[in-house]
Formats: C-alpha cells, sequence, structure tokens
C-alpha cells in the first residue's frame, strides 16, 4: 500500500513548515511520507525546535531544503484525485472542509488577539 504524500511549504523553511513536517510524522507518519520545504532555506530557527521538543517533537534532524529539490516530484492533491466525477468531486469537498477548518480556527486565533476584531 503506497502512503499520501504530503509536502508542507513556507518561506524559509525554517519553522511553521518544520513544525507542521515534525507534528505530521509524530502524529500520522505511518500514513504520509511528509517533507517540508521554503522558497529560501535559512536553517531550522532554535525556537522552533526548542517549541517542539515542548510537547516531544524532536526537530534536531531536521535541514532547511528549497522547493526546487522536490519540483521533479509527484505530491499528492486534489486535482490528482482518481475515479469517477463524484468520486473526484468527493476529495475537492475534502480538501475544502479541510481548508475551511484551518481558516477558520486562524481566524479565531486572530480574534482572541488584543485589538483585532472578529468577522
Amino acid at each position: 500500500m503506497s502512503v499520501a504524500r504530503v509536502l508542507f511549504l513556507c518561506t524559509h523553511n525554517s519553522a511553521r513548515s518544520q513544525m507542521a513536517e515534525g507534528l505530521l510524522r509524530r502524529l500520522a507518519g505511518d500514513h504520509f511520507e511528509v517533507a517540508s520545504a521554503g522558497t529560501e532555506a535559512r536553517g531550522v530557527n532554535p525556537l522552533a525546535v526548542r517549541a517542539m521538543a515542548d510537547i516531544g517533537v524532536d526537530l534536531r534532524g531536521h535541514t532547511s531544503k528549497t522547493l526546487e529539490r522536490f519540483l521533479g516530484e509527484r505530491w499528492d492533491n486534489p486535482s490528482a484525485a482518481a475515479g469517477a466525477d463524484e468520486q473526484r468531486l468527493a476529495v475537492f469537498r475534502r480538501v475544502r472542509d479541510e481548508i475551511r477548518a484551518r481558516i477558520d480556527a486562524w481566524l479565531a486565533q486572530q480574534a482572541a488577539l488584543p485589538g483585532v476584531r472578529s468577522a
């Protein structure tokens, strides 16, 4: 059985994408092949390493990588969904709902910050 491949992207591949990679590996690494990259490689931020160590995720072996390293590889995404239209549409709907949940959670977090009004 092949596993889905997930690539987390951010600008410097130093914090957010590194933390996301570490979390997904920890939570469901047997279900996904996971990597991270950025438009620049600035090195893994030591504070990201410390923050993840607080929850038992070790980023010390991670390296900062640029996106070019992964361009020739196939990554799982909704546009590559296979099957009949209804099956493919179900994948797009699932991805849509996952994106919406992430945005909703982020907006709720922003609304909790002083000086930020909720929509």
